[in-house]
């Protein structure tokens, strides 16, 4: 039977723009699409990834003015949902709805990878279990980026996103990943970034660092030096607009083993911001050291400091 003229003329046309032509777009399977996007400059997406966006029966995206930009670029038509983390315990069964139809869902973030500090893990998780295939494009992601032009050992790292946002709970945290042997890779923002870069350089010691900004955009700027020195920097009046990728070293072979000096300067610090208990707490996780030991420690500098 011959299709009816009238529904393709309603039906958007699943095509893509490149280099002023209109490409059709391969059908594609139903499930969910994992699309990876450009974090800055718009010509840092992948053919695949253009093809899946407008093959898709619907865009799944974080804001929808954000992905509106790149799908209005290479002339998408693909309709777009929000799904971002405060729709998502509701819009989330409707999207499961759509793949249970047969429907192809591509599921994209602001900008780069999905699933890295952005919501979608549930929904992942979610397809997974309704037995939907989950398919994902590679593609540009800040931390890759930022890890790449840093300068810094690339064969061994740990993303850790963005920090806790109060002084206290951050500093902690920093005292937690101080013993992890590898490559520290953070977000940050650019109102928080020099007080964060004072706690890294109190916390983790004279390490080199990068401090990567706009990274693919026309102002982007990889700044090298220790953790003290970009500190300095970023205390005084230097630009701190725009989206921010830290990358720190890892501790040196000598710095893996903490003499007892520096885990007294560790637990003086802690005890400073807080109880023995939580001192205790985060120093042991950062050094590796029994508990008790460190208890210890801590006893006798708490003593030793009580006024007289």
């Amino acid at each position: 039977m011959p299709s009816d003229p009238q529904n393709q003329a309603a039906s958007p046309a699943k095509t893509y723009i490149l280099a002023g032509t209109a490409i059709r777009a391969p059908d594609l399977p139903g499930g969910l699409h994992l699309v990876a996007t450009p974090i800055g400059n718009l010509r840092d997406i992948t053919i695949r990834a253009l093809e899946t966006l407008a093959a898709a029966d619907v865009i799944a995206c974080e804001d929808t003015r954000v992905t509106h930009r790149l799908t209005e670029h290479y002339g998408i038509a693909t309709p777009l949902t929000p799904y971002h983390d405060h729709n998502a315990a509701s819009a989330r069964p409707r999207i499961l709805a759509r793949m249970a139809a047969g429907e192809a869902v591509a599921l994209v973030s602001d900008a780069g990878t999905p699933l890295i500090s952005d919501p979608g893990f549930k929904l992942v998780r979610a397809a997974h279990e309704a037995g939907q295939m989950v398919t994902a494009l590679p593609g540009a992601s800040a931390t890759l980026v930022a890890l790449s032009a840093s300068g810094l050992p690339t064969d061994r790292f740990f993303f850790e996103g963005f920090l806790p946002s109060k002084q206290g709970q951050r500093q902690n945290r920093i005292a937690e990943l101080a013993a992890i042997p590898a490559t520290l890779v953070l977000f940050e923002s650019g109102s928080r970034l020099p007080q964060a870069l004072a706690d890294l350089a109190s916390g983790l010691g004279a390490r080199e660092a990068a401090v990567c900004r706009e990274l693919t955009k026309r102002h982007e700027e990889v700044r090298r030096a220790s953790l003290s020195d970009l500190a300095d920097h970023y205390a005084g009046d230097a630009e701190t607009r725009g989206e921010f990728v830290l990358v720190i070293g890892p501790p040196a072979e000598n710095e893996a083993a903490a003499s007892e000096a520096d885990v007294d300067a560790m637990l003086r610090n802690a005890l400073a911001r807080g109880s023995v208990k939580d001192a205790v707490a985060a120093v042991a996780t950062a050094t590796g050291r029994p508990r008790r030991d460190i208890y210890r420690r801590a006893l006798a500098i708490d003593t030793d400091a009580a006024p007289r």
